[in-house]
């Protein structure tokens, strides 16, 4: 699967992704829900959002982290999402303190 084809699939991913990202990463998954809640968001419309924000906002170095992760994970996909998810949490709303 293409980096492409990973942000597509997180883009259009509906409920759906609780399926793939719960089991997986229960605390996670917990604390984007938290996030999600304070932004008045479901976990979904969360996940979309940080896939866009890293995608317009992360710096590079934040790429090349997360281009790490996928390397070497057993999911590329998940370790992408999980990445972004994480990146935005930590962010705030996605918004790294950079002036754009």
């Amino acid at each position: 699967m293409t980096l492409g084809e990973v942000l597509t699939a997180a883009r259009n991913s509906g409920n759906g992704i609780q399926d793939w990202l719960a089991p997986a990463e229960p605390e996670i998954w917990a604390a984007l829900g938290e996030a999600a809640e304070a932004e008045g968001l479901d976990h979904a419309t969360y996940a979309r959002l940080a896939v866009a924000d890293f995608s317009n906002r992360a710096p590079e170095e934040d790429w090349a982290t997360m281009m790490s992760r996928i390397r070497d994970a057993q999911d590329p996909g998940q370790a992408c999402l999980l990445s972004m998810i994480t990146w935005r949490m930590a962010n705030g709303d996605g918004k790294c303190g950079h002036s754009h």
